[in-house]
């Protein structure tokens, strides 16, 4: 969910700085509009998805998968975080017309600050619950190995 609505933010800043009118001081373009920083929500949509593939039918390979997915999710949330605050430290003058413009992207992009704790805080949760997952079925498998030796003893 969170990654929908981060995708659905990329867009409106999207639509939000295309529609500026060239000014004498140019244009405002953030550094997180420009790496698609918002536009990364596409890994948490994935890391959600590999959850649910995971409870629906668990297995070893897909919860490694859902582990890595959930790993790459706390990066992008660091990085993107990082690039907000980099951004929202900074603030060049735009002309006149793009003003509101950019100060609407600057609020757009306090809101998506604000839910980067919560990208972050879910995939960490996760990570963690899927090394537990790991680490259990490693010692179901070792318990029943070690049962069939002894039986055939």
């Amino acid at each position: 969910m969170i990654g929908i609505f981060c995708v659905f933010m990329w867009y409106l800043l999207m639509i939000l700085y295309m529609g500026q009118i060239k000014g004498v001081f140019g244009t405002y373009e953030p550094i997180t509009y420009k790496t698609g920083c918002s536009l990364w929500g596409i890994i948490f949509i994935t890391s959600g998805v590999s959850i649910i593939r995971v409870t629906r039918h668990p297995s070893h390979r897909q919860l490694t998968c859902a582990m890595l997915m959930n790993i790459l999710s706390i990066i992008v949330t660091i990085i993107s975080m990082v690039l907000t605050v980099v951004e929202l430290s900074t603030f060049e003058s735009v002309s006149y017309r793009n003003y509101g413009q950019a100060k609407l992207g600057r609020e757009i992009s306090r809101v998506l600050l604000s839910f980067y704790p919560l990208e972050l805080s879910v995939a960490f949760t996760y990570t963690i619950f899927g090394c537990v997952g790991l680490c259990r079925k490693n010692e179901d498998i070792q318990t029943a190995v070690t049962e069939e030796v002894e039986d055939a003893f």
